[in-house]
């Protein structure tokens, strides 16, 4: 603990509010709240923790602190905080899954559609629905049987649809308002419950088909019954009360928690989420934290009540979120709230394996390599290579990593403009000049470490420009490969001097994944760039002249030859602008 942390602490006042912890570059790392914060802030600086808690305080360098009237003002300034700083160690709600919805849109002419975000546009949403087949289907079937429009935009003439009787054809006639709101509700009335008689007509219509020896009119009806079945009716869980609730249970073990959701709509559980987060608080301060967050996504619908444990503040959560939150102690709910439970704790169980595992690859690998090379933590490792073929279309590629995981949507690709020839030294020396450069610029995170696809005198190339050009005192090492292409031996310091690293060690398996992934990334750019210059045309050059006057022009002439040939009349005659016309025939007379 730092001196500036020592005396922050004893400044700290005994009220509710946030604190805001920070890495060594002023980075948000953490955001919390707290009853008291006085003590909540020095719980973090005594006494000993688990491994998740002590790798963000190993981690803090300074903090800082608000102060709130109360409680729910604590609980909403750090939802607002989260969202504004998005720190790493904060709950990530990691969705991967967004649930369809059924739309009955607002307009004039009102439509059906199949949708993952839901808008305040006015429009009516169902779902959402766990099988988007099912709910596809249950669409196309509502379709069938109610004549509403499908185009997006009202055409001019009546269109196949109209003629199959499944729309009213507004685009040409007059539809007034009541047939559509009738519509309306017999839509309303068949997503929420009245499908039932749908599906009893179906049958009954069915059975008829099958009897008439119509047996492909029959499978078609079966199926479509199949569709019902599967989105609106068959179910898990049910309660006779018609109610959409949501039901939030959780677990709490070594430092981890796993929060599980059931969905309850129309009465029928039809899907549950699960997620599984490091827990740095209180589990029942962190399922508040993530009650706020949860309902903040585009396709988390607030129901009608929410059900959550007795060990939560009920009157904090119904405050954040206005709905009425209910804590059962008996009956079906209660049931329901067990098993939510049940199945926290369960799941929790079953990743714990997998997650030890996720962890000595990742966040373990890289504070072993940090201690290993003697630097802080490498949480952020950037590393570069580059491609080319006897000095063609030279490229260079950066990857990252964070935390021991590439971070994709912070690859970079480079062309290299000032070198000419083959000479990774200067490619290497342009490619770090031109993305700290930008770094410094726009404020961006740097790394904690860099690494180089090379030897001695790339990693030398680099620091020169890093030291001497840009005054960054960044980490900086050398990645050698053998003579079969396999990663030898790590280099760093200076003078550099070979770090032994044990073969069958994480810290050098996550070291050959990075660099077997900027290998890949930049050989991959490389061979794009080589394929599109391959097929590069001399009209490509003419300004004025892209794909489709390229082709064009190919098409009406038939060679480039013809096209050297032609006149600028006939050039224009040929569809290209008179400025266009004159910079061809220029450029072939030359």
């Amino acid at each position: 603990m730092n001196q500036q942390i020592k005396n922050k602490l004893a400044l700290l006042p005994d009220q509710p509010g946030c604190y805001l912890m920070k890495d060594r570059q002023g980075t948000v790392i953490y955001v919390g709240k707290a009853k008291v914060l006085k003590n909540r802030v020095r719980s973090y600086f005594t006494g000993s923790h688990d491994g998740k808690t002590l790798r963000l305080v190993n981690e803090i360098e300074d903090f800082e602190y608000i102060v709130t009237s109360s409680n729910i003002e604590a609980l909403i300034l750090e939802l607002n905080l989260i969202k504004q700083y998005d720190p790493k160690y904060n709950i990530m709600l990691k969705d991967d899954k967004t649930y369809p919805f059924i739309k009955l849109t607002a307009e004039k002419h009102p439509r059906l559609l199949i949708t993952r975000k839901v808008k305040k546009d006015k429009g009516k949403y169902f779902g959402p629905y766990p099988n988007v087949t099912a709910a596809t289907e249950t669409k196309k079937l509502l379709d069938r049987i109610y004549p509403l429009r499908k185009c997006d935009t009202l055409p001019n003439r009546v269109c196949l649809y109209y003629h199959l009787g499944q729309c009213l054809a507004p685009c040409v006639k007059e539809v007034e308002q009541a047939q559509y709101t009738e519509i309306v509700d017999e839509i309303n009335r068949f997503l929420n419950g009245g499908h039932v008689e749908i599906k009893k007509a179906l049958t009954e219509s069915m059975h008829a088909a099958a009897e008439e020896l119509d047996f492909e009119r029959a499978k078609e009806l079966r199926d479509q019954i199949a569709h019902i079945d599967v989105t609106m009716e068959k179910q898990k869980m049910m309660t006779n009360d018609f109610t959409d609730r949501d039901i939030f249970g959780f677990a709490y073990d070594k430092g981890w928690m796993c929060v599980q959701v059931f969905f309850v709509r129309q009465g029928k559980l039809i899907e549950r989420d699960v997620s599984l987060f490091p827990a740095y608080n209180e589990p029942e301060e962190e399922l508040l934290t993530f009650l706020g967050r949860f309902y903040e996504m585009d396709h988390h619908l607030k129901p009608k009540e929410i059900l959550i444990p007795e060990t939560v503040e009920a009157d904090l959560a119904e405050r954040l979120l206005d709905v009425k939150i209910i804590q059962p102690k008996r009956g079906q709910k209660k049931d329901m709230l067990d098993l939510a439970n049940k199945n926290a704790k369960l799941a929790l169980h079953e990743k714990f394996s997998l997650l030890e595992r996720d962890e000595e690859r990742s966040i373990k690998a890289v504070e072993n390599l940090g201690k290993q090379l003697g630097i802080y933590t490498p949480h952020r490792i950037e590393a570069f290579d580059n491609s080319n073929i006897q000095g063609t279309n030279p490229v260079s590629a950066l990857v990252v990593f964070i935390d021991g995981k590439p971070v994709k949507k912070e690859y970079r690709k480079y062309k290299i403009k000032t070198v000419q020839g083959p000479d990774d030294y200067e490619s290497m020396r342009e490619v770090v000049r031109r993305r700290y450069s930008r770094v410094l610029k726009e404020g961006l995170p740097l790394p904690d470490l860099i690494i180089i696809d090379g030897g001695k005198g790339h990693v030398e190339a680099v620091r020169d420009i890093l030291e001497n050009e840009l005054g960054l005192d960044i980490p900086l090492a050398g990645l050698v490969k053998d003579e079969k292409h396999r990663t030898s031996e790590l280099m760093i310091g200076n003078p550099l001097e070979i770090i032994p690293l044990d073969r069958q060690s994480q810290e050098f398996y996550l070291l050959q994944r990075i660099q077997d992934e900027v290998h890949r990334f930049a050989i991959t750019f490389h061979r794009q760039l080589r394929g599109k210059n391959a097929i590069h045309s001399q009209l490509d050059d003419i300004p004025g002249v892209g794909e489709k006057r390229r082709k064009q022009l190919l098409k009406l002439f038939g060679s480039l030859k013809k096209i050297k040939e032609a006149s600028i009349e006939e050039l224009v005659q040929a569809g290209m602008p008179e400025k266009v016309a004159e910079a061809i025939f220029q450029k072939f007379q030359k």
